[in-house]
């Protein structure tokens, strides 16, 4: 069970901004789209940060409304944790636990092929979970 399998059934949609683009255009994509973050890219496709709805309530808590008119690149993050398609649900889940982050670019051969959150993780796990429970009842069953 790996990330590949997430993103295999969630799609390899992304909602991206740009970094001049304002905290209020960023406000408007994530709920448009129901979204907790977005990437921050680069006019060349690169990671320059992500900018989720944490960051923005931070943004208002020290500037206030102000910070709407600010870009995405004033308050994103830019050192951005990502996981590739080959890592295990597992150790993602391990990740974003420990570091309290809840959206992971996946990256594969320096391109960027998605990106899961921790609803995504949790999600396949139960799921996991809930398939390995049912063949255990059913070799209980047989036996």
């Amino acid at each position: 069970m790996n990330v590949a399998s997430i993103l295999k059934e969630k799609g390899h949609t992304l909602v991206s901004a740009k970094p001049a683009d304002t905290i209020a255009d960023v406000c408007r994509l994530l709920s448009q789209h129901g979204i907790g973050a977005v990437l921050v890219l680069t006019p060349h496709g690169g990671i320059a940060g992500i900018l989720s709805e944490r960051d923005i309530v931070r943004g208002l808590s020290r500037h206030g409304a102000e910070i709407l008119a600010r870009s995405a690149d004033s308050i994103m993050t830019r050192n951005v944790l990502v996981c590739s398609p080959s890592d295990t649900v597992e150790d993602v889940m391990h990740l974003m636990t420990a570091r309290r982050i809840r959206h992971l670019p996946v990256v594969e051969g320096g391109q960027l092929a998605g990106m899961i959150s921790i609803g995504d993780v949790v999600k396949r796990h139960i799921a996991h979970t809930e398939m390995e429970a049912e063949a255990l009842r059913q070799y209980i069953a047989t036996g």
